[in-house]
């Protein structure tokens, strides 16, 4: 095992892993009936781009990315789409989501429709990222961040180590354990294939020690690699660390292989590193290298509810229950559904709900296996929250500001840095759900800011559109100066010898013009810079919503309209001068 540094806290739940490791990964059978929701990603909801009674393939694009942070939608089977409706989708809200509704052909036939295949050593950057743009490829470990735009995190950040995080720390999920063990040439090139697009000079895998089969296969795999490709850049590194929760979260593995601290309100890429999934490599190498967009991902269907738990291939927008059904599903001893892991899953209130890109694992659990929270009791101050908090915060405090609605204090002992991992609630002793008291004023304190950033908004369209009259204004002025300078030149020919003194003194004027509008001229292209900036970390850190990127598009254009008008009074003046020094 490689010597690791370590982060605070942490605990050691019950692993349950092996309840679905006993047999190897399968394919689920194809459903009869698919439900896409527009919203399987961090983002935007995509938008339908097909109507009802339209016959589509297995891989053609039914929904298209909408703004910066958005992913596509393609058809997971091939058939017509029945309905575009509001219905019930895996979502915190438990509420309904726009979906694309597709029946499968009588005939039963999956006809594909891919795209030209890439090789990715060969093709430039922006054909790669424009695939990846297509392909509907998010986050496969749970966030469903689009891809396309962590492969652009070089254009802010220099990368140099690409970090695959295949901890899967998470009791129960071994989602990623099962894609090691069947897939790892497939994730090694996947890998490449994203190190190569941020210029990673490293690549480093990050994976527990309670995963041996897929270490072992991992190491075979390594040496094939440098066997078969003995230039073989960038470098491939293999660690192994002792099993902990929650090893899995981007700044805990980073901080544990690499000894580095993400800033608070930070990101890996601050650091010089860039994270992905096994599966999401997987995902991104099959978009790129075999034309298919992300139609379908491996689920672990686990819990003692279930006869035959294990690890699926199944196509986007299953349905859970055909899933569950397939593994022996058990419903009189069913008690609780949940999507994820334990820890940091979503309990779910029905089995009729799809299979989405964020559906890592599915939990059937029995009452026995994961009973209901006992009653919340008053806190009795022991600290056991702090002690496991690997994030470093002050659970507790952070605990009372939350419940009485003080946001202000609570972003001030960095609330927001909370990355709801659950082990402040599974040590505390009052039974306390303290991530749900997180999460709600996460959520009050960004309504707040959504609030504040509409004010914000209208204040930023009046601004533009005074930007936009004050260079209208400008070029007219120029065009203005420019015709009484060319009468001027035909009324100096005539003039007094009494006039050098007073030409002198509007040409030190004009002199002095320039100069002030050279400063104006650079304050303004720092302005246009940093907007461009502010909109580019928001558009990576994938925490905005759309309202706030448009608003920060805003500011970028009112920015570019301001630099405009600048540059023509700019021009106007520096074209006065010289004319001035002509007539001298």
């Amino acid at each position: 095992m490689a010597k690791a540094f370590d982060f605070p806290g942490g605990i050691h739940p019950p692993q349950r892993k092996t309840l679905s490791t006993r047999t190897p990964l399968i394919q689920a059978a194809l459903p009869t009936r698919v439900v896409l929701p527009m919203d399987q990603h961090i983002g935007t909801p995509a938008e339908p781009c097909v109507e009802v009674g339209q016959r589509v393939r297995t891989g053609e694009r039914v929904a298209l990315a909408q703004g910066l942070i958005s992913a596509d939608v393609h058809a997971s089977i091939t058939g017509t789409v029945t309905a575009i409706e509001e219905r019930p989708v895996p979502h915190p809200s438990q509420g309904k989501r726009l979906c694309v509704v597709i029946e499968r052909e009588p005939d039963g036939d999956d006809e594909w429709c891919l795209m030209p295949p890439l090789d990715w050593r060969q093709a430039d950057d922006d054909t790669l990222l424009e695939r990846l743009m297509h392909s509907g490829v998010v986050g496969l470990g749970g966030a469903g961040f689009p891809s396309q735009i962590k492969a652009r995190v070089r254009e802010l950040h220099a990368i140099d180590t690409l970090l695959v995080n295949a901890a899967e720390c998470e009791p129960y999920i071994t989602a990623d354990d099962l894609t090691l063990r069947t897939y790892a040439d497939d994730v090694l090139e996947g890998a490449r294939l994203f190190a190569r697009l941020c210029r990673a000079e490293r690549i480093l895998i990050g994976i527990e020690d309670n995963k041996p089969e897929a270490i072992d296969t991992l190491k075979q795999a390594i040496d094939n690699v440098v066997t078969r490709d003995t230039q073989s850049e960038p470098p491939f590194e293999l660690k192994v660390i002792a099993t902990r929760y929650p090893s899995g979260g981007e700044k805990q593995l980073i901080k544990r292989l690499l000894n580095r601290e993400v800033p608070s309100h930070g990101l890996p890429a601050d650091v010089g590193v860039l994270c992905h999934n096994p599966g999401t490599l997987r995902a991104a190498l099959r978009a790129v290298r075999d034309g298919e967009p992300l139609i379908s991902r491996i689920v672990t269907l686990t819990g003692e509810a279930l006869d035959h738990p294990g690890n699926v291939e199944a196509r986007l927008g299953t349905s859970m229950h055909e899933l569950l059904t397939a593994a022996g599903l058990k419903e009189h001893e069913l008690a609780r559904l949940v999507m994820g892991g334990p820890m940091m899953g979503m309990a779910l209130d029905s089995t009729a709900l799809p299979l989405v890109k964020k559906s890592n694992c599915l939990i059937a659990a029995t009452e026995r296996e994961l009973p209901a929270p006992p009653p919340e009791q008053p806190c009795i101050r022991c600290g056991a929250c702090e002690q496991v908090c690997p994030a470093s915060l002050l659970p507790q405090q952070l605990y009372w500001f939350s419940k009485s609605r003080e946001h202000d204090k609570a972003e001030l002992f960095n609330l927001f840095d909370c990355i709801e991992c659950g082990a402040c609630n599974y040590v505390c002793p009052s039974h306390i759900p303290l991530v749900q008291y997180y999460q709600a004023a996460k959520g009050e304190i960004r309504e707040r800011r959504h609030e504040a950033h509409k004010a914000e908004h209208a204040r930023h369209r009046f601004e533009f559109r005074q930007a936009r009259l004050a260079r209208e204004a400008a070029e007219k002025e120029a065009k203005r100066q420019a015709r009484a300078q060319a009468a001027s030149r035909v009324a100096t020919r005539t003039a007094q010898p009494s006039r050098e003194a007073a030409q002198g003194e509007d040409a030190a004027a004009a002199k002095e013009q320039v100069k002030q509008l050279r400063i104006a001229q650079a304050a303004a292209k720092a302005a246009l810079r940093k907007a461009e900036k502010a909109l580019a970390r928001a558009s990576e850190a994938g925490e905005a919503d759309q309202d706030d990127l448009d608003d920060l598009e805003l500011q970028v254009a009112t920015a570019q309209e301001n630099l405009r008008a600048t540059e023509a009074r700019l021009a106007a003046a520096q074209q006065a001068e010289q004319q001035g020094e002509t007539r001298r």
